[in-house]
């Protein structure tokens, strides 16, 4: 099974309020060429199987996609870290 790490995302709006929704999300592959998808193509990559994780401290949590309101988003599962480790990530500049 392949699994994509998640390095970095844009945000709809300020980077630092951690209200606004994801654009975005970005990584490097393992020829270091970067990839980018937009928050739905990420939200049906992982309904069609695809695994993206965040590193935490040199552990992987898996991301995931969380329904609310009838809007599908992008989330980390839960662990006993915070701030949320996905919006966290620094802003992907590629």
């Amino acid at each position: 099974m392949s699994r994509y790490q998640i390095t970095c995302i844009n945000k709809r709006g300020d980077h630092l309020d951690a209200h606004e929704r994801i654009s975005h999300i970005g990584g490097i592959n393992s020829d270091r060429s970067h990839w980018k998808l937009t928050e739905m193509e990420a939200i049906k990559s992982i309904e069609d199987g695809k695994h993206f994780y965040v590193d935490v401290k040199g552990r992987s949590v898996n991301v995931v996609v969380a329904q609310r309101n009838g809007r599908k988003y992008l989330k980390t599962e839960a662990d006993a870290y915070r701030p949320d480790n996905l919006l966290s990530l620094p802003e992907c500049t590629v």
